[in-house]
């Protein structure tokens, strides 16, 4: 007889924690954390989308991730590190459970379910860190584009993919591959007319935007 999986839903989860947790909805374009702030608490995104950026001595800002639904921003307090590396803010309105230090560490320790489920969201941000470096130092902006978007509509995950959110200016996009604005409006405009995406308020994108990624 197969073995019943035993499905961890982190939300319901911490829905049930006991103090050391604050839940709050964003509007966009808010800041949720900035690079500098103390670090007090981890963020699980229940709704919504969040960017992540650092920000130079010379006030040169680059996105290093896009994170949304399920994941977790802000881990980096539990380093010990006492400020902020990088500012997180709101690209489409979200729903934010905050998670005070102390509560997480605790949670850690006591509750195996939940450690795993962070430690694979550790592990899977790594990767991706790891995929995007690779992809910057080899692949082309239009390349590099068509791979962002295809991470944007989960394809490659479990489940359907689902429609890519519209709000993200094009300028992040442009920040997040390392090229221009002009050039990602280049990309799309290319992309619609093949047939790989379309939008009319949302924006779909469809498994044969793959082409472009295994092209050479």
């Amino acid at each position: 007889m197969a073995e019943k999986i035993d499905h961890f839903d982190p939300e319901a989860f911490l829905a049930s924690v006991n103090g050391g947790r604050t839940v709050s909805t964003y509007g966009k374009n808010q800041t949720v954390f900035a690079q500098g702030d103390d670090t007090d608490a981890v963020f699980y995104i229940q709704h919504g989308k969040v960017k992540v950026t650092v920000t130079s001595e010379h006030g040169k800002e680059a996105v290093i991730a896009l994170l949304g639904p399920g994941d977790f921003v802000g881990e980096g307090c539990l380093l010990g590190t006492p400020r902020r590396l990088a500012t997180a803010a709101t690209i489409t309105e979200c729903g934010l459970m905050r998670l005070e230090k102390a509560t997480v560490v605790r949670l850690l320790h006591e509750q195996p379910k939940f450690s795993e489920k962070f430690m694979t969201h550790l592990l899977s941000r790594n990767a991706r860190m790891e995929e995007d470096l690779v992809d910057q130092l080899f692949n082309s902006s239009e390349k590099r584009l068509a791979r962002l978007l295809l991470l944007m509509a989960n394809f490659g995950k479990e489940g359907r993919p689902e429609t890519v959110i519209t709000k993200i200016s094009q300028e992040t996009l442009a920040d997040m591959i390392g090229t221009t604005r002009p050039r990602v409006s280049q990309f799309m405009n290319k992309f619609r007319q093949l047939g790989f995406i379309e939008y009319n308020g949302d924006m779909k994108v469809h498994s044969s935007l793959l082409n472009v990624v295994l092209h050479d």
